[in-house]
């Protein structure tokens, strides 16, 4: 019975405000990719380096479309894209899902608001957001890029809570200097 508190406690780290960790450190040049996406309920091509021609991309990695998290962070990315955009930021969400699932994901619970693309496992090993507890699965890891391709800033944490508000900041900030 000894071993519980530690397990529990093991657990609570993976999970908690630690559980993710990313490695891309700012400064490092992101790595590019061309990936299917979807758009209000429709699929495109989605090349990264195109979409940092307009302006900073807040790539944000979350485990699974439709699960209760990953579905509140998208409802709170899309009621804040005004504010993203009046940034100069595009906001890509990103998961291991295929992309028929997130083509449902797109609208419903983004409201069309911003493109979901699915990442295979050269991007998330690019990224070095495998979720490491559910293989075929991303962490939550939210990257802002700049548009010269450097990672500008990280936020790594299981809990969505912060994501959005950390990402705005960051790329707010971006926008003033």
């Amino acid at each position: 019975m000894k071993r519980l508190p530690v397990i529990i406690a093991a657990a609570a780290a993976l999970l908690g405000s630690g559980g993710a960790v990313a490695s891309l450190a700012i400064g490092t040049k992101a790595p590019d990719f061309t990936t299917r996406g979807a758009l209000a309920g429709k699929t495109f091509t989605l090349t990264l380096s195109h979409q940092l021609k307009r302006g900073p991309v807040v790539l944000y990695f979350f485990p699974k479309a439709f699960t209760p998290g990953c579905s509140a962070e998208a409802r709170e990315f899309a009621e804040n894209i005004d504010k993203f955009k009046a940034a100069g930021a595009t906001v890509i969400g990103m998961s291991a899902d295929p992309v028929d699932d997130l083509v449902a994901f797109s609208t419903k619970e983004c409201a069309g608001k911003f493109a979901v693309a699915s990442a295979g496992p050269n991007i998330v090993s690019g990224y070095d957001v495998a979720l490491k507890m559910r293989p075929g699965m991303t962490d939550r890891t939210s990257y802002v890029i700049a548009p010269s391709g450097r990672v500008a800033f990280v936020h790594s944490e299981m809990n969505y809570a912060g994501h959005v508000k950390s990402t705005l900041a960051a790329v707010e900030a971006m926008k003033g200097k």
